[in-house]
């Protein structure tokens, strides 16, 4: 018993310390950022704009998300085609927690409606909005929505042994589902708009460039703390079996392991850290509307965790980061031909690093 809970505790130890550059980096953006942007005059070419300081926070988030599909994809062998439904989930609860410190202060100056219920002749406010003028209910409901969609979501589809392109499908399927009824008028949602014209986040203007240097500190640290709690979780005795379900399902089974409950719990703590990067994210976008669960967004995680290194957990991440700012590099540089340059990466990634970016690297490329 003593030998194996020393095995644990030393592959644990070599899990956590194997990607310590990853982390560093991490550790010292949320420590640089508040420097360079606050305290770096305008006029030095060290100091980081506003819009710098949004497109980092931005790439943060997103990569939370590659994070979370990593981790079911990567370790667990489920392809999801719709984990930007639990990231919009996340936005969305975030949405309607700052739509409601706007109180008067909005268009129609209703100190209870937002402003596209007064539109819309919206008599009261609906029921499912109570509560959410109070920032701990707001955020235990940026957690709990996404872990009970994706409860039910993943109790059925695994209760059911839905495996394979089949999986993928339905969940793309979900997440084009939430798209079209979050674009009613009549959900309560803002339609096809959506929320924006945030004003504050606990008393504090999200104008501020203080404000902005700690959401994206928050970001880093919560990157941090996710990517730490997975790569705990697949060097335990549990992620062992979630490997051995990706490589041999039906193998895992015979030997008694309840697969479909190692999965279902792998697939909502998944969820639960998309919901956290969709509530941060939108804190710094400023917007939310039901473009966000559009299943080509999840495609396009999918691409950031291949073209990272899929299995890695830090090269899903990295990759990510990599793709979002070579989108906003093209988009800029090369606006009618971004598309070919973004196309031509992922072509060249496929044919000559099968294993991603950080397969350049095969000290780390596989961190287990």
């Amino acid at each position: 018993m003593l030998t194996r809970v020393r095995e644990t505790a030393t592959r644990l130890s070599q899990t956590l310390s194997a990607p310590r550059t990853f982390v560093t980096l991490l550790l010292a953006l949320a420590v640089a950022m508040p420097v360079l942007n606050l305290l770096v005059p305008e006029s030095s070419p060290l100091h980081v704009s506003t819009y710098v300081l949004t497109l980092v926070g931005k790439y943060l988030c997103f990569a939370m998300l590659a994070l979370a599909v990593d981790l079911v994809w990567g370790y667990c062998g489920i392809l999801s085609l719709g984990h930007a439904a639990f990231f919009a989930l996340g936005g969305y609860a975030m949405g309607m927690y700052l739509m409601r410190q706007i109180g008067q202060r909005g268009v129609y100056g209703n100190p209870v409606l937002p402003d596209f219920m007064v539109f819309l002749n919206y008599k009261e406010l609906p029921w499912f909005w109570h509560g959410f003028n109070h920032f701990p209910y707001a955020l235990v409901m940026i957690i709990a929505v996404p872990a009970v969609l994706a409860f039910v979501f993943g109790y059925l589809a695994f209760r059911s042994r839905v495996t394979g392109v089949y999986l993928s499908i339905i969940t793309q399927a979900l997440s084009y589902a939430l798209l079209l009824a979050f674009f009613q008028n009549d959900m309560g949602f803002g339609g096809n708009n959506g929320f924006t014209d945030f004003k504050d986040i606990l008393g504090f203007s999200l104008q501020q460039d203080s404000t902005r240097v700690v959401l994206v500190m928050l970001s880093a640290l919560a990157l941090v703390a996710s990517y730490l709690a997975c790569r705990a979780l697949v060097a335990t005795r549990a992620g062992r079996v979630i490997e051995a379900i990706r490589d041999a399902e039906s193998r895992t089974r015979f030997l008694g392991y309840p697969v479909e409950w190692y999965k279902l719990w792998l697939w909502v703590f998944s969820a639960v850290i998309d919901g956290v990067a969709g509530a941060l994210y939108v804190g710094q976008i400023g917007i939310i509307n039901p473009n966000e669960f559009s299943p080509l967004n999840s495609i396009e995680v999918v691409i950031w965790v291949a073209v990272g290194g899929r299995g890695t957990l830090h090269g899903a991440a990295l990759g990510a980061i990599l793709v979002n700012y070579a989108k906003t590099y093209l988009t800029g540089a090369f606006p009618e031909a971004w598309l070919y340059g973004l196309g031509t990466l992922f072509v060249l990634v496929t044919l000559f690093l099968p294993r991603g970016v950080v397969g350049l690297w095969p000290a780390t490329a596989k961190a287990k």
